[in-house]
């Protein structure tokens, strides 16, 4: 009989829950290699056989040991948080503790099927840390100028100087190691190349985009990748007493809605299929931000489709 574990995991620990023909167990491990394996060592001795692994994709506490658990074999799912939140509010949950959530993971596990984890390829994460890096860097930077400007004392303003000096330094620094990464491995960089033929995207945004979705050429459809992102439209109607107005869902990835909003400014601007598609809107009527969040969308649709059939943008394809 198949075996269902769910798993709640913090930065010191985790806490695991086993549901079997035995009935359900539950065990704390250390957020470590040793927990790792004290944890195959549990299953081990339980006889749980053909189990399902399920946790959260909450923070970067859960990638080590989805990696180590794909690595020898496991099945592994790792789900968006609000899927265990709307199943934790179906069954009117009300205790919130990490052994109660480990145990509603299992459940919904059992209940849901949730589809199994793909670890993206070593240079995939490579590059995922080389730009979650570069943006950490980038929004220090911004918001150490901000404490420049504000800042009356000459001498802590020297302090904060010498700050930037040394964030900018390791920005370039950064920026040479991207583009060396990208010099490194041809079909991440052919990829890049792709993306960028899109106006509007820039190779920060295509290292972006290829870091945080690392199979956006093997989604299903592009309503799919646009879910990913949280892209999707949220409508709000119901009977004749509520018409809400259509809004991003935001129930995704929030970095890659960050990545997309400015070259969605800049789209607006130089992208002649995209410059169509919101002047209709703005024709339509409808609320500048809304274009914006349309226009970003259209543009993880146009990097799909791009990176799908191998083939540059062109404005005249249609």
């Amino acid at each position: 009989m198949a075996s269902f574990l769910g798993i709640d995991l913090s930065k010191e620990t985790f806490h695991a829950c086993l549901l079997s023909d035995r009935g359900a167990a539950k065990k704390v491990f250390p957020n470590s290699l040793k927990g790792f394996e004290q944890l195959v060592a549990w299953l081990r001795n339980r006889q749980a056989v053909d189990v399902h692994i399920c946790m959260e994709a909450t923070g970067a506490y859960w990638e080590a040991l989805a990696l180590y658990l794909h690595g020898i074999e496991h099945r592994v799912s790792v789900v968006n948080p609000a899927r265990i939140k709307a199943f934790a509010q179906s069954e009117l949950l009300r205790t919130k503790t990490d052994a109660v959530d480990a145990a509603l993971i299992a459940r919904f596990c059992k209940s849901q099927s949730p589809e199994s984890w793909l670890p993206p390829p070593p240079e995939i994460r490579v590059l995922q840390a080389f730009m979650r890096h570069y943006e950490h860097l980038k929004t220090t930077r911004v918001q150490q100028s901000i404490y420049e400007q504000s800042s009356e004392a000459s001498i802590v303003k020297a302090f904060i100087r010498q700050v930037i000096v040394t964030l900018e330094e390791q920005i370039a620094q950064v920026e040479r190691e991207i583009r060396q990464h990208f010099d490194d491995h041809p079909d991440l960089k052919r990829k890049r190349d792709l993306l960028t033929s899109i106006p509007g995207i820039g190779e920060t945004t295509a290292g972006s985009l290829l870091g945080e979705i690392p199979h956006l050429d093997r989604f299903e459809s592009a309503k799919a990748v646009a879910a990913f992102a949280g892209l999707s439209p949220r409508h709000r109607r119901s009977g004749t007493s509520i018409h809400g107005r259509p809004r991003l869902c935001k129930t995704g990835n929030s970095r890659l809605r960050k990545a997309l909003y400015m070259p969605a400014i800049v789209a607006l601007r130089f992208n002649p299929v995209l410059k169509i598609f919101a002047d209709r809107l703005a024709a339509a009527g409808k609320h500048k931000r809304l274009i914006i969040g349309a226009v970003m969308r259209k543009l993880l649709v146009l990097a799909y489709g791009i990176l799908r059939s191998g083939v540059a943008f062109d404005a005249n394809y249609a």
